[in-house]
């Protein structure tokens, strides 16, 4: 249910920069491991959005994959979620990516 609570952060973020402007469309990056879920985010948007600039906007989510750096031997592994193990067998991973909820574009009608 966090969902709601970061889909309405965002659009208190978004209405705090562009004032009484209508959006028509917002673009997300989330990562595949900031255990956000994807969907609840449209769910949310669409029904958190009526009565401010963005109600009718639409909602862009970039997919960012997990990626990770093995500590142990140096190779680069792709993460679907937080439980995973290098090829070599080893725990000891470094995220690179994946880990992000980031705000990336907001565009404005004419």
């Amino acid at each position: 249910m966090h969902e709601m609570a970061i889909t309405e952060s965002v659009i208190t973020a978004v209405s705090e920069k562009v004032g009484e402007r209508r959006v028509q469309r917002v673009s997300l990056a989330v990562g595949r491991l900031s255990g956000v879920v994807a969907e609840s985010l449209y769910f949310y948007f669409d029904l958190a959005t009526e009565g401010t600039p963005l109600e009718g906007s639409k909602l862009e989510i970039i997919d960012i994959p997990g990626r990770a750096r093995c500590r142990s031997c140096g190779a680069e592994v792709e993460l679907e979620d937080m439980i995973a193990l290098c090829t070599c067998g080893s725990a000891d991973l470094e995220i690179l990516s994946g880990e992000e909820l980031t705000i990336k574009e907001v565009e404005l009608e004419a």
